[in-house]
């Protein structure tokens, strides 16, 4: 046990003498007025109280309408239905190789939804450790996204002539064919020449 110098009690008894919160202020302004018995002009003083509250305050304390001083912890729940039904599933899919994120996946596809932070906490009481980052053919076969053709779009706007023929005017192409796709029985529709 380390000695302690006067300096340092003096400054842990202030915890008691000056509280830093309201409801260690209550508390302390309640003990002394209860069980060390001074009188309450002197306790409500000494805690920065007005007289009358100081009364409203013990009134408050006699009749038990003050909230608990002293939290005491309630222990959450000691069983997790969901993670304890979907461990044996989550054991076989994980010997399949696949991810926390996979079976998370596989396991709302089956209507067993459950976190991939849930599925990591199963995995990591099991035994199994995390797998190494893998190439795409070493994952399980599963269907994947899929390249589909895309139809052709197509675009079509009005333009006054005025304003089109200034538009392609304007326009420097730099290949031949940039005009091809222009209908030929648009007036005064511009040719292009590549440049060189």
């Amino acid at each position: 046990m380390a000695n302690r110098t006067p300096d340092d009690i003096t400054n842990l008894s202030r915890f008691f003498s000056e509280p830093g919160s309201s409801r260690q202020r209550q508390y302390e302004a309640l003990r002394a007025y209860f069980f060390e018995q001074s009188p309450s002009a002197e306790v409500a003083k000494r805690f920065g109280y007005s007289v009358g509250a100081f009364r409203v305050l013990c009134h408050t304390f006699r009749r038990g309408e003050l909230p608990e001083f002293f939290a005491i912890g309630r222990p959450g729940p000691r069983t997790q239905p969901k993670k304890s039904a979907a461990v044996e599933k989550i054991v076989e899919l994980r010997k399949r190789n696949y991810s926390i994120y996979e079976i998370s996946q596989e396991l709302k596809a089956q209507g067993t939804p459950l976190s991939a932070t849930a599925v990591g906490e199963v995995l990591a009481a099991e035994g199994f450790a995390r797998l190494p980052r893998r190439r795409d053919d070493e994952r399980p076969d599963r269907i994947g996204p899929t390249i589909e053709a895309v139809a052709p779009m197509r675009v079509s706007f009005r333009l006054p002539r005025a304003s089109l023929r200034r538009a392609l005017g304007a326009c420097s192409c730099s290949s031949p064919t940039s005009f091809a796709s222009i209908p030929r029985h648009w007036p005064n529709a511009p040719s292009c020449r590549a440049r060189v």
